[in-house]
C-alpha cells in the first residue's frame, strides 16, 4: 500500500477509523505535519496513524474530535473497534512476540503453538481444515526458535489440566507432546505450571490469552472463535495480569506440575 493510501474501510472497523482520519484532515485542509502538533507525535506517526499501522489513543481522538468538531466520532469509534475482532490481531501478536521480553499465556482448552510438536500442531490444524496445513505447522515451528535463541523471552505458561487430556491426534502423539512440555519446562526461561482440574471453577474458564511486555510496554491477545483482539489498554491489560495471578494461585507449582505431566504420559500407553 502506497505511505498516502488510506486502508481499505470496509476490511475493519480500525481500518475505518484510519479512513476517517485522513478524511477528516483533508476536509480541514490541515496537513500531516499539522496534525502530528496536533497530537504532539512524529509525522511519521501519522502516516501510521492513516495507513492502520498503529491505532488512536483515548487522549488522541479526545484530541481531534475537540479540534475537528466531530462530535465524539472518533471516540466513539475507538469504542466499539476495542469491543470487536480484528482481523489483523495475530499478525499483530506475532510480530510482538519476537520482540518480548516476558511473556504470559494461559490456555485452558489447547497446548499453546509455541509449545506444539509438529505432529501436534498438524493434527489441530487438519481438524480445523486450515488451508495451508504444511505451512502453518511449519509457521509454527519457526516461531518456536525464540524459545531457544540468544537472549530469549522469559515465558511463563499456566495450562489447564483439561488440555493435556484431549486425544489430540491419537495417543502416541499425545505422549511425545506431553514429553515435549516436559522438555521445554527444562529451560531457563520457561516455566511452566499445571491448572488441575481439582482446582474447580476459577478465572481460568473464561478463556485464553497472552500478555506480551515490550519495550515500549504491555499488550494482551485475548483469543476467541474465529479471531481475537488486541489489548493495548493499560487498564484492561492490568486486569489480565491480576487474572493471570489468580489463575496461577490455583496451579500447581513446578515440580508437581511436571508429575502430574509424567503421570498423564502413563495414561497414553
Amino acid at each position: 500500500m502506497n505511505i498516502n493510501e488510506s486502508p481499505d474501510p470496509r476490511s475493519s472497523l480500525w481500518a475505518f477509523m484510519a479512513y476517517l482520519l485522513r478524511f477528516h484532515r483533508m476536509q480541514q485542509g490541515a496537513s500531516g505535519g499539522a496534525l502530528a502538533d496536533l497530537l504532539n507525535c512524529a509525522r511519521s506517526s501519522i502516516s501510521r496513524l492513516e495507513n492502520a499501522e498503529a491505532k488512536l489513543t483515548d487522549a488522541q481522538a479526545a484530541q481531534v474530535d475537540e479540534a475537528w468538531r466531530t462530535g465524539g466520532l472518533f471516540g466513539v469509534l475507538l469504542y466499539y473497534a476495542r469491543l470487536g475482532h480484528d482481523p489483523n490481531w495475530f499478525k499483530s501478536f506475532t510480530e510482538a512476540e519476537v520482540r518480548a521480553s516476558v511473556m504470559k499465556i494461559y490456555a485452558g482448552q489447547l497446548v499453546p503453538a509455541l509449545l506444539q510438536t509438529p505432529e501436534y500442531a498438524r493434527a489441530v490444524l487438519t481438524a480445523g481444515r486450515w488451508p495451508d496445513v504444511e505451512g502453518a505447522v511449519n509457521a509454527r515451528m519457526t516461531r518456536q526458535n525464540l524459545l531457544t535463541r540468544k537472549d530469549p523471552p522469559d515465558v511463563w505458561v499456566l495450562l489447564a489440566e483439561t488440555a493435556l487430556l484431549v486425544h489430540v491426534g491419537g495417543k502416541e502423539v499425545m505422549r511425545d507432546q506431553l514429553a515435549r512440555l516436559l522438555e521445554l519446562s527444562e529451560l531457563p526461561n520457561v516455566t511452566l505450571r499445571v491448572v488441575p482440574n481439582t482446582a474447580g471453577a476459577n478465572f481460568g474458564l473464561d478463556g485464553p490469552f497472552k500478555i506480551v511486555t515490550l519495550k515500549e510496554g504491555m499488550v494482551a491477545y485475548v483469543e476467541a472463535l474465529n479471531g481475537g483482539r488486541l489489548v493495548p489498554e493499560a487498564s484492561e491489560v492490568a486486569g489480565l495480569e491480576t487474572r493471570f495471578e489468580r489463575i496461577g494461585a490455583v496451579a500447581e507449582p513446578l515440580d508437581s506440575s511436571r508429575r502430574l505431566i509424567q503421570e498423564l504420559m502413563e495414561t497414553f500407553r
